[in-house]
Order: C-alpha cells, then sequence, then structure tokens
C-alpha cells in the first residue's frame, strides 16, 4: 500500500494563522492493519475525516470572536480540527472527539505544527457510554449528519455531555436532517435558532447550509426560531 500523499495549508482569521497537515485529497486511503474496517469504516468514507471541509470553514469563522473565557469546551466529530486548533491558539479549554482512528494522529501533529499544547482528545462512538469526557459548557461540531440514524445518536450524545447550561453550535450543509435535530434537542430543554452565516467570502463556492445554535439555561422554557 502506497504511503499516504499528504498537503500543507494556512488558514488565515484575522492576524492568526492556523497551519494544517491534511490528506491531499478524498482519494487517499491507508488501513493496513484493517483497524478502521473493524470500526465499519469503509475504504470510500476512510478519507473523509482527513480533509478541509467548507462547513468546518464556517464553524472556524463563526467561533473565532466567539466569549470562550472559562467555558470547557467540546468539538464532536473534529476530523481536521480546525476549530479546536484555533480555539487552542487562544488559549481556550477546548476537547475534541471523533470516532476515526487516524484522527489524533493528524490533531497532535498539526497541534505541534502551531507551536501550541497538544489538544487533549478521545476516540468515542457517539453510541458508546463508557467515554470519560465529562460536561462541557461550549458543544460544537460540523457536518455531522449523514445519515437519520445519526440524529438521535448525535443528540443523546450532547446532552449526555452538556452542562444544565450549555450552548451548542452545529454546523449543516444541508443535508435536510436539522428540523429532526432540532426536535430532539427541544426535548432536552433546548432552545434554537437557524440562521445562515453572514459572511463565507473565504469560501470557494457558496454555502447552501446553516448554523445551528442551541443554549438551554436553567429553567428556561425551549423555544425555536427556523
Amino acid at each position: 500500500m502506497p504511503p499516504l500523499r499528504l498537503s500543507y495549508q494556512t488558514v488565515e482569521f484575522g492576524t492568526i494563522d492556523i497551519h494544517l497537515c491534511t490528506l491531499r485529497n478524498i482519494q487517499e486511503f491507508h488501513d493496513p492493519d484493517g483497524i478502521a474496517e473493524k470500526l465499519g469504516i469503509s475504504s470510500e468514507t476512510w478519507p473523509i475525516f482527513g480533509v478541509l471541509w467548507p462547513s468546518s470553514l464556517v464553524l472556524a469563522h463563526h467561533i473565532c470572536d466567539y466569549e470562550v473565557e472559562g467555558k470547557r469546551i467540546l468539538e464532536i466529530g473534529c476530523g481536521m480540527a480546525l476549530s479546536s486548533l484555533l480555539l487552542n491558539k487562544k488559549c481556550a479549554n477546548i476537547t475534541a472527539t471523533d470516532y476515526h482512528p487516524e484522527t489524533q494522529l493528524f490533531l497532535n501533529r498539526n497541534s505541534q505544527l502551531n507551536g501550541d499544547r497538544v489538544i487533549p482528545y478521545e476516540r468515542t462512538d457517539w453510541a458508546s457510554h463508557d467515554d470519560s469526557l465529562g460536561k462541557f459548557d461550549i458543544i460544537i461540531g460540523s457536518d455531522l449528519l449523514y445519515e437519520d440514524v445519526h440524529i438521535a445518536l448525535l443528540a443523546d450524545f450532547i446532552e449526555s455531555h452538556s452542562q444544565p447550561d450549555c450552548k451548542v453550535i452545529i454546523v449543516d450543509p444541508g443535508r435536510g436532517r436539522k428540523n429532526k435535530l432540532t426536535k430532539r434537542m427541544l426535548e432536552f430543554g433546548f432552545s434554537s435558532q437557524h440562521y445562515k452565516p453572514e459572511h463565507t467570502n473565504y469560501l470557494e463556492y457558496p454555502f447552501k447550509g446553516h448554523i445551528l445554535e442551541y443554549s438551554r439555561t436553567a429553567a428556561q422554557p425551549p423555544s425555536v426560531d427556523d
């Protein structure tokens, strides 16, 4: 099996530069010991974690100036973890998670590439109840809803790791499942807003998706604004 071909790029956020080592493209594949295959990750889906997607850019630009001081933050399904790397650069308390067995290798490499601390990471399945992550004040993620089965799994995972006062920010590219996720989140006492990102001139093509923002505070009645 030939070695992975990699790509290096820099993403700018004002005066902050985030350097990334990613897969060269989504044709790359490397699973000589069948680790990913045993986890149910096929050769076709294997490379998805390893490139930078538009939703990831939208999420990172959205949270760039977010108030995160004193907050414990979790990125779900981080992939190349651009938002985690950006928050890490800003000395935020960020933890990253993903299911892919190669994610941590790239996360550690990119943390070091940016001259920052290695980001705390845990490989976990949304259906698992055995992780050691704990509770968070802010939970973020991008392009997470690939299949209907993911809706309940994601919502339950978020609920099990969210503080009573919690904000959740998910960037969805428009896969048609945001309203189903919102219904589930309302059941957990979250309020909801769906809106388009204001400025996406950093993207090659117009962004068709939404930013899904869920928030919950003690004794707050749920509401939805779509």
